[in-house]
């Protein structure tokens, strides 16, 4: 591409194209962007017009990317990263003015999004006392509903817990996880042979899941109940059992994850959303701030990675703003 040519890309249409490519569709990226279908579209064209290439092959549905699309996207996303920090950075969060904040995140991100986001905060504390603490979502959500914390960044159960301000974050479908080569064309019940790896059941993921299950009538023995993420991925991979999860989790199987395939889960539509819960005690835009940070650094971390290895999760695996 010559100098000249870059006259015509504009910010807009660079959003709309990593729009597209992660949900998927033009009516949800007209939704997520705020635009109308039509404006989607046009800009789109325009874009593929200024590269002299087609950026998404239409005639699939979901709309996928052609080769020069993922070659594209990558760069797209590196640009709109940086621009999007220069904004944050324009419009800094500032801690300076606190005491002290206590803060829980579930432990799906420990690795990724926790470290970057609490070095992202203590840039701007001066005196404040901080406190993290990372655990299971139904622990986070206990202790922010005792008021033990400020800030609680874990997925959403029943209920929110009293006395809080929810912000969205993200939407995380339940998916099917069996070893890899397993033949799932006759659903659930053809998987009947093998052992069901159960989350545990005070986890809020293994009470959706088990509600899931009986809503269908499919309640498979009780052999293996686990809390950890790890252990199911061992066994999976290893041939011993098969499991509902989600992108989220599948994304954190590691060394385990060559030998597991993830499959959309028999009349499914369910998921859960992670959440940032903010005590009604915190007035002004610390908490939407926070939370816009965590956005970004789900997109990054677990977005792209996550529709880059599965596509077709593309219309429900999304960031919720």
């Amino acid at each position: 591409m010559s100098e000249s040519t870059l006259k015509g890309v504009s910010i807009r249409g660079l959003e709309v194209f990593e729009a597209l490519a992660q949900t998927g569709s033009v009516a949800s990226a007209a939704d997520r962007l705020g635009m109308s279908a039509p404006a989607v579209s046009q800009q789109l064209k325009n874009l593929d017009a200024v590269l002299g290439v087609d950026l998404i092959d239409h005639s699939r549905r979901p709309m996928t990317l052609t080769p020069a699309g993922r070659l594209f996207l990558k760069r797209v996303e590196t640009a709109l990263s940086a621009l999007r920090m220069g904004q944050r950075d324009v419009v800094a969060l500032d801690l300076s003015g606190l005491s002290s904040l206590r803060m829980g995140v579930i432990e799906d991100f420990e690795n990724e999004v926790t470290p970057t986001l609490t070095s992202r905060l203590a840039e701007t504390m001066q005196s404040c006392a901080f406190h993290l603490e990372t655990g299971a979502s139904h622990a986070i959500q206990a202790r922010i509903g005792a008021r033990e914390l400020d800030i609680a960044i874990c997925a959403a159960g029943r209920s929110a817990p009293s006395n809080t301000r929810a912000h969205l974050l993200l939407n995380d479908p339940y998916i099917l996880a069996v070893p890899r080569g397993t033949n799932v064309s006759g659903g659930l019940d053809a998987l009947s042979d093998m052992a069901f790896l159960r989350r545990d059941m005070n986890q809020i993921m293994g009470k959706q899941i088990e509600d899931y299950l009986g809503r269908h009538g499919w309640i498979p023995p009780q052999r293996f109940e686990m809390d950890s993420n790890q252990s199911i991925s061992a066994l999976v991979a290893g041939g011993q059992g098969w499991t509902i999860t989600t992108p989220l989790s599948l994304l954190r199987a590691g060394r385990f994850a060559a030998g597991i395939e993830a499959h959309s889960l028999p009349d499914g539509g369910i998921a859960r959303q992670i959440v940032l819960y903010a005590s009604e005690d915190w007035t002004g835009d610390i908490p939407a701030q926070i939370a816009r940070i965590a956005r970004e650094l789900i997109a990054l971390h677990f977005i792209t990675p996550g529709l880059t290895a599965m596509p077709w999760l593309a219309p429900e695996f999304v960031v919720l703003d």
